[in-house]
């Protein structure tokens, strides 16, 4: 465990972008994590602490859970614009080195809320007053391309952000080291019930996966438990088309603030195959809490970095981000209670065009 000089609740100030610079390195990165252009504009503004950032999921690699140490999350998102456009909205690292308290403990004026525009604020205006020990505005925007773009065939830019850099960042981290559970409580990541429903659903979640032949009686008492006091139902079920099969899809050419209701897991079921993907695009257990409920359309995604090797992808069909929808970690061992909070992708398919809930303004 580690000790954390601001804590979830607290309020915190960005600081200026002459003193972040003085603690990077040429490559414009603090332990191994990147300190991202976009991130410039959030310099000046007060915001309060939303999670710990003691460990993350590290999606470069095959999916594990990583530690890091001395990082916290603001409710701040990244544009991408420094990235080619990239529109996957990543909630931003930070780290306490590029933070100070804030004065007072309030805010001077309103924060934002998560995925507002941040408004650019005391940006140095030259490269000499943005001089600091090892980086400069310049060396900033230099990191964003990764050295892999020196091989790559011409024309094609392999990337580097905080998404991709997560493995240099963090350390391995076991997932039966009890100590970051603890941690995850008692930095106020998450509540005493939620902590205690995510133990008890990977303890079950164990026995299924035993092989003893049990796991589709167990999956059916899961639901059947489930539903006697409205609980959601067991979040693993395959599909129901064969792998190999073509999916179906759906065009309904959302708009950023249209209102969707996100369809029944039994009905996104029926346009999955059996590995839970619907033309290429997997369905997570992590989004079955959303099912059956009402949101606003926060962005259509065409274009986002493969974490992987840092090149853009472009999207054959847009998918779907909704306001206020994003992975909890509630219910995979390797990633538990992980903070990072990614907005998971929806297909249209598996949504559907309602009027505006009674109050809310279109």
């Amino acid at each position: 465990m580690t000790k954390k000089q601001f804590g979830v609740g607290d309020w915190v100030e960005v600081r200026e972008a002459a003193e972040i610079l003085k603690t990077l390195d040429r490559d414009g990165r603090l332990e191994g994590l990147p300190f991202m252009p976009e991130m410039l504009a959030f310099c000046g503004q007060r915001f309060q602490v939303y999670k710990s950032a003691h460990k993350t999921c590290d999606t470069v690699n095959p999916i594990r859970g990583v530690r890091m140490t001395n990082a916290i999350h603001l409710e701040t998102r990244c544009d991408g614009k420094a990235h080619g456009g990239c529109e996957a909205s990543c909630l931003l690292f930070w780290k306490e080195a590029w933070l100070k308290p804030a004065p007072n403990g309030a805010p001077a004026a309103p924060a934002g809320a998560q995925d507002a525009a941040a408004k650019p604020a005391s940006v140095p205006a030259t490269q000499d007053q943005a001089q600091g020990q090892g980086c400069t505005l310049q060396d900033l925007q230099r990191s964003t391309v990764s050295a892999a773009s020196v091989t790559a065939p011409a024309g094609e830019i392999a990337y580097a952000c905080q998404a991709t850099q997560v493995p240099a960042a963090t350390t391995l981290l076991n997932p039966w080291d009890f100590r970051q559970y603890v941690e995850d409580y008692t930095s106020g990541n998450v509540g005493l019930g939620q902590w205690l429903r995510g133990f008890i659903f990977i303890t079950y979640q164990n026995l299924i996966t035993l092989g003893i032949g049990w796991g589709p009686i167990l999956r059916w008492l899961y639901d059947a438990f489930q539903k006697l006091w409205g609980g959601l139902p067991y979040p693993r079920w395959e599909g129901k088309i064969p792998v190999g099969q073509k999916t179906p899809s759906a065009t309904l050419n959302l708009q950023v603030g249209e209102w969707v209701r996100v369809k029944s897991y039994k009905e996104i079921l029926e346009t999955c195959d059996a590995s839970n993907r619907n033309r290429g695009m997997g369905f997570d257990g992590e989004m079955v809490p959303f099912c059956g409920r009402t949101y606003r359309v926060l962005k259509r995604v065409t274009r986002i970095l493969n974490e992987k090797t840092g090149k853009m992808q472009e999207m054959k069909n847009p998918c779907i981000i909704l306001e206020n929808v994003f992975c909890q970690g509630r219910y995979s061992q390797c990633r538990l209670f992980c903070p990072r909070s990614i907005y998971p992708y929806w297909r249209e398919i598996w949504l559907e065009r309602v009027n505006p809930p009674v109050g809310q303004a279109t």
